[in-house]
């Protein structure tokens, strides 16, 4: 079954062609050539000769484009003629792939490496492992596996110990020098985490002091100094390196400068582990540096894109130091971030343009396709009406996943006006970790709404499918079974999901505030429609199902959870009227 949280990987490749915009485009429109990929940024320079492009998607969408953009990389670009300012080894010089949502650090080098391996396979383009998908520790950095840039690869591909970790498939040619190899040069293909570029605005115009706090948070830190900590001669080591005195943060990287445009000075810092150092982890730090300077955080600025999470951790972060339930949604758990951390301080701060996911939604939402394909993004009224007209779809289904989630949604909000109570600050956190868990549940029947339209929509199509031949028959009928198996499965995880809505309004009818006991009440009502509603369209489904014991087994849990979900919504209501 489908999960509510959708993998998203993004991908930064550079090439070695920042000033031919022709060559430049057929790049670009070779990553957009992907289903499913969302093109982000393209960003030349003409002195590097170099080129950034960023898109982001779904796994298999992003390894498929940067497959093809390597490819026309290949076809488009001559290693041979190619000068610029910035370190190379290639056409497609570098190419990581990043976690964004759904997917770890672990599984994106181990797609890293599939992708490597294809282009060495495919496209006869030797490829370098590095960051996360390293095989060797030293390869880890960038700089090792483009040590000697395009000119020296003639001497590293023929020495065991330097040559790339995916070659080209054995042919009859002498050399693995080849005539490819010649035009295009090497790939170092990885994955890392997300960097996240942030500055931090002061008030002050000193970038001393804006350098002397970046000092103190940045991993490397400062130089020891003999005497004056600040003007005094470098204190070395043995081997001539300077002694440096680290800083508070792990994987940031910091500077201090002074912006014209706003007449201030910033804290400029690139954060390359946000595991180790989270933004508001960042932005705290810097406040307390700077408060023990004399100097205040107005604000901060996100340069570039963030993935989601980045913000709700903040949000959370900042709730929890407030003693207020973290299980709230999402747009203001991202509120909350902003204004925490001053991230409209400068300019507004639209998180629809900030946020990948959001630009990856917007970018669906305005594909063109019918209401009834994203029936979450409707007004209340025109889900209402959509349901309403002749077409079949939205049906009882759909409808059953709303009544679910509007359940869960009444137990979620009993337990967030218990946890900001008057006379009970003590119980924030028991009340917080039921609405965290009502919000989980409410977003899981949300994401159903649309599942449940969509598998009916599976089963008209696997209807329309030509039947022509005695083969387009058979195809057919095997399309259908499978789309109507589907079409059982998915309001059979609608029962699940409401049946545990129960749980939250159970809970807050006996613990929560008792002026809302009856919202309690009205929750459980709901869940109880949800679960026996769902359960009809589990039976329809199941009654076209050929497989009689998967339909029986389909139809037998259905039964259980109505029998389960009307002793519930029985003790719930007995519980509120005692309180009424």
């Amino acid at each position: 079954m489908k999960t509510n949280l959708k993998k998203l990987v993004e991908c930064v490749p550079n090439f070695s062609e920042g000033r031919d915009q022709a060559v430049i485009r057929q790049i670009a429109a070779a990553v957009e050539s992907v289903d499913g990929v969302l093109l982000l940024n393209v960003d030349p320079g003409e002195a590097t000769n170099r080129t950034v492009i960023t898109f982001v998607g779904e796994p298999d969408a992003v390894c498929e484009a940067a497959f093809r953009a390597v490819r026309t990389a290949g076809e488009l670009i001559d290693m041979r003629k190619h000068h610029g300012a910035h370190p190379r080894i290639g056409a497609t010089d570098v190419l990581p792939l990043i976690p964004v949502s759904g997917i770890t650090l672990e599984e994106c080098a181990t797609l890293a490496r599939q992708l490597a391996e294809r282009i060495a396979k495919e496209l006869l383009i030797p490829c370098y492992a590095y960051e996360a998908a390293a095989f060797r520790p030293e390869r880890k950095n960038l700089a090792v596996c483009r040590r000697g840039e395009y000119e020296g690869i003639p001497a590293r591909i023929n020495d065991p110990k330097e040559a790339p970790d995916f070659m080209p498939p054995v042919t009859t040619h002498p050399s693995p020098l080849t005539e490819q190899v010649a035009r295009s040069g090497c790939t170092v293909v990885g994955a890392r985490d997300f960097l996240i570029a942030v500055n931090f605005n002061l008030n002050t115009t000193s970038t001393r002091r804006a350098n002397a706090i970046a000092f103190d948070v940045r991993e490397k830190g400062r130089p020891v100094r003999e005497g004056n900590p600040i003007t005094g001669k470098p204190k070395r080591d043995a081997d001539g390196n300077p002694i440096m005195q680290p800083g508070t943060l792990k994987g940031t990287k910091a500077i201090g400068w002074y912006i014209d445009e706003y007449g201030i000075a910033q804290v400029s810092m690139n954060i390359t582990d946000i595991n180790a150092t989270p933004l508001h982890k960042a932005f705290d730090e810097v406040c307390r540096c700077a408060q023990n300077r004399g100097i205040r955080v107005t604000g901060t600025e996100i340069v570039g894109l963030v993935p989601k999470r980045v913000l709700i951790e903040a949000g959370c972060y900042f709730l929890e130091k407030q003693h207020r339930s973290t299980g709230i949604p999402e747009a203001d758990i991202i509120q909350i971030a902003i204004k925490s951390m001053g991230l409209d301080d400068l300019r507004p701060f639209n998180p629809r343009e900030k946020v990948i996911e959001f630009l990856l939604e917007d970018a669906t939402v305005g594909s063109g396709s019918p209401a009834s394909a994203n029936l979450n993004a409707l007004t209340v009224k025109a889900f209402a009406e959509e349901t309403s007209r002749e077409s079949p779809a939205p049906g009882g289904g759909t409808i059953a996943a709303y009544m679910g989630a509007l359940g869960a949604a009444l137990g979620t909000m009993v337990a967030n006006l218990s946890a900001h109570k008057a006379g009970w600050d003590d119980r924030w956190e028991e009340f917080s970790v039921w609405a965290d868990k009502g919000q989980k549940l409410m977003t899981h029947l949300l994401h159903l709404v649309d599942e449940d339209t969509q598998a009916f929509n599976g089963i008209m199509a696997a209807f329309g499918l030509p039947k022509g031949t005695d083969a387009e028959k058979a195809a057919r009928s095997e399309a259908i079974q499978e789309a109507t198996l589907y079409a059982a499965q998915v309001p059979l995880t609608t029962m699940r999901a409401s049946f545990d809505a129960f749980a939250i309004c159970r809970a807050m009818a006996e613990n929560g505030n008792p002026n809302s006991v009856s919202d309690a009440g009205v929750g459980a009502l709901a869940a109880r429609a949800a679960v026996l509603g769902a359960g009809l369209n589990v039976k329809i489904n199941a009654a076209s199902l050929k497989d009689r014991q998967c339909a029986e087994s389909l139809i037998d849990e259905a039964n259980i959870l109505i029998a389960k979900a009307n002793e519930a919504e029985r003790e719930i209501l007995e519980i509120v009227n005692q309180k009424l």
